[in-house]
């Protein structure tokens, strides 16, 4: 049984509505879905309608939208730290397990040249990405990489034309690091 420090309940469902955010924008459906919960129990859990913690969903929810363990450990009381490590990662396995099988089923799988972990973010470089059209890529998108493409469009020309010069700099920096994109 895990034990959890319900002072920092506040504190950690604010930490779950951010990754929700930089994950896509996923909405309490789409997290309910993922995590195999019920709408209505994600809801009442996120909400703070609910007298009983689910160690299980917690975390399913942790490992879902890969939070770094650094911000939410204050949650989980100390004697329970190692149980609740080993729970997030199990999950993390199944979560890669099943993206793993829904590639194979169809879906043409990318080939990534790099891979980085930024912010407790991880970005992959060089994929590529085999026959998707400018809509799917856009889909693709984060949230905060939307938003970067909303304040960008939003640019009059020069300014935009600013921008790439300083993103044509950057390409080039990291090719000299043998970094592909």
């Amino acid at each position: 049984m895990i034990n959890f420090n319900i002072k920092f309940i506040e504190m950690f469902l604010g930490v779950v509505r951010k990754y929700m955010q930089i994950r896509g924008g996923l909405s309490q459906k789409d997290l309910a879905e993922a995590v195999d919960a019920g709408i209505s129990t994600m809801s009442r859990f996120l909400n703070q309608k609910t007298k009983e913690l689910d160690e299980q969903m917690i975390a399913k929810i942790v490992a879902y939208l890969n939070i770094p363990l650094h911000e939410v450990i204050d949650f989980v009381e100390e004697d329970s730290t190692q149980t609740f490590k080993k729970l997030v990662a199990f999950y993390k396995d199944q979560f890669s397990a099943d993206k793993e099988e829904e590639k194979g089923e169809g879906e043409e799988s990318t080939r990534t040249t790099t891979k980085a972990n930024i912010r407790g973010v991880s970005m992959s470089f060089g994929e590529k990405q085999a026959n998707l059209t400018v809509r799917e890529k856009l889909e693709r998108l984060s949230a905060k990489q939307k938003g970067f493409m909303n304040e960008f469009l939003d640019l009059n020309a020069d300014d935009r034309d600013l921008v790439v010069d300083v993103s044509i700099s950057l390409f080039r920096y990291f090719k000299q690091r043998q970094v592909n994109f």
